[in-house]
């Protein structure tokens, strides 16, 4: 019995300004899609079920199998150096006994962790040589899903024209096995390449041309993912009751299939377009959503962003005194976090407010 493994894996990666959540894909086409430090993991008891003749090889791919569980398991205590280690370990046993799927499998995990760890040489490497398994079996979908996320992390790390060449080698290969998803996931992190260089009609059009893909082939995920990435796009561009649509819907989407991620996205993307418009009962009624989505999942980096919009906004609306509050809890919570960077920025803004008070 042939091994149901999975050929791609999903990472989100929250991302700088321009960059909307990317994901890397392990199993199921989602955005370029970018990675919180909580990506989803496999289900890893699906994997190999096909019987060896050769009873060492069998030991080996049963002992290569439960390291995979094992990595799996540290991943999900957030030992992600003991994750690597483990699936290491597997890599090896599967190279010695020549198991390209379970190999396959391996790079994939890795790919997704080194991502997540914001190594992306390493991360580059890992999907690179996936590509390379999935092009000696002549696995297309393989290819096609290894070059997303090739591309994906060629985008993160800024190079724009290699993740672009990246995206759209995936698409040829998509159209030319007449993958749809692939088709639909290809086109959407084009769009994305073309967002991230202010070229924001051809990121329209192309995340227009994968929403048809993807309603087609009813992934909510994906469909909901490349919503989120079109209202980014028509606010970019300032556009934003365009942008205001596609977050409504993107929200309901993810919602409706419980994707998290998506959800925090769209809500993020209603606050600051209705900012924007100065729909600020919206704004305020979108941002309580976000932070009570946030504290239910225990997700403190997102109730960061809570307090720093809640600051913002209070500030936007002339409510300095509210504004000075929030301020200090996102600070109290970014320096909790490890967040340097972000609490100097919060501290500079928070000055700013002290400053236009004292001169009341």
């Amino acid at each position: 019995m042939k091994r149901n493994y999975l050929s791609v894996v999903a990472i989100r990666l929250t991302t700088l300004a321009a960059l909307p959540s990317l994901i890397l894909l392990v199993g199921t086409a989602a955005m370029s899609q970018g990675v919180p430090a909580d990506n989803p993991t496999l289900d890893l008891n699906q994997q190999l079920n096909s019987p060896l003749n050769n009873g060492i090889q069998r030991e080996s791919r049963q002992q290569a199998d439960s390291l995979m569980r094992q990595g799996e398991q540290a991943q999900q205590r957030r030992e992600y150096e003991k994750a690597v280690a483990n699936w290491l370990q597997a890599l090896d046993l599967y190279q010695q006994i020549g198991d390209f799927e379970g190999q396959a499998q391996t790079y994939s995990y890795l790919g997704v962790m080194y991502a997540n760890l914001g190594r992306y040489q390493q991360a580059e490497d890992a999907f690179r040589r996936r590509l390379g398994v999935a092009r000696t079996q002549q696995d297309f979908q393989g290819q096609i899903y290894s070059l997303n996320n090739v591309g994906t992390v060629l985008l993160q790390s800024g190079s724009y024209d290699a993740a672009r060449q990246s995206f759209a080698e995936a698409l040829l290969i998509s159209r030319s096995i007449k993958s749809r998803e692939g088709e639909g996931l290809s086109l959407s992190n084009l769009g994305l390449v073309a967002a991230t260089q202010g070229n924001y009609p051809e990121a329209i059009e192309r995340y227009e041309a994968a929403l048809v893909l993807r309603r087609q082939v009813k992934d909510p995920i994906g469909e909901a993912n490349t919503r989120n990435n079109l209202g980014d796009a028509y606010r970019s561009a300032n556009r934003q009751q365009e942008a205001l649509t596609y977050y409504r819907f993107a929200l309901r989407l993810a919602q409706n299939s419980g994707d998290i991620p998506n959800q925090f996205r769209a809500l993020r993307g209603l606050v600051q377009s209705y900012r924007m418009t100065q729909q600020y009962p919206l704004a305020f009624q979108a941002l309580n959503q976000h932070i009570a989505l946030a504290q239910k999942q225990g997700n403190r980096r997102e109730e960061l962003a809570s307090l720093r919009f809640f600051a913002e906004l209070y500030r936007a609306t002339g409510n300095l005194s509210n504004a000075q509050s929030y301020y200090l809890e996102a600070i109290a919570l970014a320096g909790a976090l490890g967040e340097t960077e972000e609490a100097a920025f919060l501290r500079n803004d928070l000055a700013q407010i002290l400053y236009v008070r004292k001169l009341q």
